[in-house]
């Protein structure tokens, strides 16, 4: 069973920034048939809902419209790393945030369509 494995939450205040990492533990994403990767969020009491997606490929990207702007994804080959820079984070961002991938290359939001996950990570944003 491939593990995606999420690093980097933790608390912070509102207005500051954070960076989340996810990596397959032990392979790497070329290995388990990664093609495009993603990142979503669960709030409690809410569904989990779509945030960015990268194509490992090319670094095409895709984002939720709630996140444009404060939000980057971004890929890299040589750490073998998804990464996820939150910026301007506000209460409303706090969730736990979840890494996911797929082998397929397009790029998608439904959660549904990616085959591997994370354990998650816990982002509280405190004002």
């Amino acid at each position: 069973q491939v593990q995606l494995v999420e690093s980097g939450g933790g608390v912070v205040q509102a207005g500051d920034s954070l960076r989340l990492s996810c990596a397959p533990s032990g392979r790497t994403f070329s290995g388990i048939g990664g093609n495009a990767m993603a990142w979503f969020r669960q709030a409690p009491g809410k569904d989990r809902e779509f945030i960015a997606a990268v194509r490992w490929r090319d670094g095409t990207t895709e984002y939720a419209d709630s996140v444009k702007g404060r939000f980057t994804i971004s890929r890299d080959y040589t750490k073998n790393a998804v990464f996820l820079r939150l910026g301007s984070l506000k209460s409303e961002d706090t969730a736990v945030y979840y890494c996911a991938a797929r082998r397929s290359t397009f790029l998608v939001t439904a959660p549904q369509e990616y085959d591997y996950w994370g354990q998650g990570t816990q982002v509280t944003v405190s004002s």
